[in-house]
């Protein structure tokens, strides 16, 4: 399974810089973490999720739900 986590922050028209801000990251943590392979072991990593959601005001769970319906490859 493949989450589309780039083309969900492409589609809100969301930067790198301001998820690390929202999360209290590094522009670089957060850089990477967008930006690297996914593989089926780790497709997705906890901080991404939780850095989305406090950029949006939202639960995690309401992010997963979303990705899930809408950016969820196999």
């Amino acid at each position: 399974m493949y989450i589309r986590i780039q083309d969900y922050i492409n589609d809100r028209d969301i930067t790198i810089y301001q998820l690390a801000k929202a999360g209290g990251y590094g522009y670089t943590t957060i850089y990477k973490s967008y930006n690297k392979s996914q593989s089926k072991a780790t497709p997705l990593n906890l901080r991404d999720i939780e850095v989305i959601a406090k950029y949006q005001h939202k639960q995690m769970w309401e992010i997963l739900k979303e990705l899930e319906d809408n950016y969820m490859e196999e």
